[in-house]
């Protein structure tokens, strides 16, 4: 948002704070993009503007790219409409598209933002295992032929775990930011065809799941060694880490505040 756009919003009466699940696939991600081309940001505003009947300009938590999901995403905006918080979710599901839904709606404090105010976040990636593809998965997960080694996956991943400089798996083209993060947790399932890689940390640099996610697969079918991946992330070199993985594996799955 805006300086000058920033100022003219919170001098509004009400900060609002809602939770949103989207399938992402039909999207060019959540940040606003200039017509014809259309993110979650653009729909979901246009639908808040006729529910709140003023200017809408979203904050958001993150900015997840072209064809990632959220299951809980989290906004805000300022606005001077007189709605009932409880029946915002009602009123803007309604005229939304069915791929994006509104959870629920909260009255914030006026320094609340859902970017700023963030204190952890945690996003899943799923691999679907198997030569013959499903075709109700692949929009919602990375189909990888070959079986993998996940036991070899996990133990590099409690390797990431803890306060690192993750420089090996940023993509260019992110904020100049710090590359040094707190990964909580780092944790890998599988349930039959399906596996689900889970970061919990205090915060993401651009593409870096996808990256550690490309590098595992790497991992898992044999090309890398866990020794190998190990030395990948202390090199901090990007060229060194495996392919970046598909979007549609992604799915902000949490977002934490105080």
């Amino acid at each position: 948002m805006k300086p000058e756009n920033k100022a003219i919003m919170k001098k509004r009466q009400r900060n609002i704070c809602l939770w949103v699940a989207y399938d992402g696939t039909n999207y060019h991600g959540f940040q606003r993009q200039t017509p014809p081309i259309e993110a979650v940001q653009n729909v979901l505003e246009e639908k808040l503007q006729q529910v709140c009947g003023d200017t809408i300009e979203l904050a958001a938590a993150g900015r997840t790219d072209a064809g990632v999901h959220a299951r809980q995403q989290v906004v805000n905006f300022f606005t001077d409409g007189s709605i009932p918080v409880d029946r915002i979710p009602r009123a803007v599901n309604s005229i939304l598209p069915p791929d994006i839904v509104v959870l629920k709606a909260f009255e914030a404090d006026r320094d609340f933002s859902a970017r700023h105010s963030a204190k952890s976040k945690s996003y899943i990636y799923r691999i679907y295992q198997g030569y013959i593809p499903d075709p109700f998965e692949r929009n919602y997960s990375w189909n990888v032929r070959p079986q993998l080694n996940t036991e070899a996956m996990e133990t590099c991943l409690k390797h990431l775990e803890g306060k690192h400089d993750f420089s090996a798996f940023r993509a260019a083209g992110g904020p100049p930011v710090s590359p040094v993060r707190n990964i909580y947790e780092a944790a890998l399932k599988q349930e039959g065809k399906i596996i689900e890689m889970r970061f919990f940390a205090d915060g993401f640099l651009y593409h870096m799941v996808r990256n550690i996610v490309g590098t595992l697969v790497n991992v898992g079918l044999g090309r890398t060694s866990v020794e190998k991946f190990l030395e990948i992330m202390a090199s901090k070199d990007r060229t060194k880490a495996g392919a970046t993985a598909p979007a549609q594996g992604l799915y902000l799955e949490k977002v934490n505040y105080e």
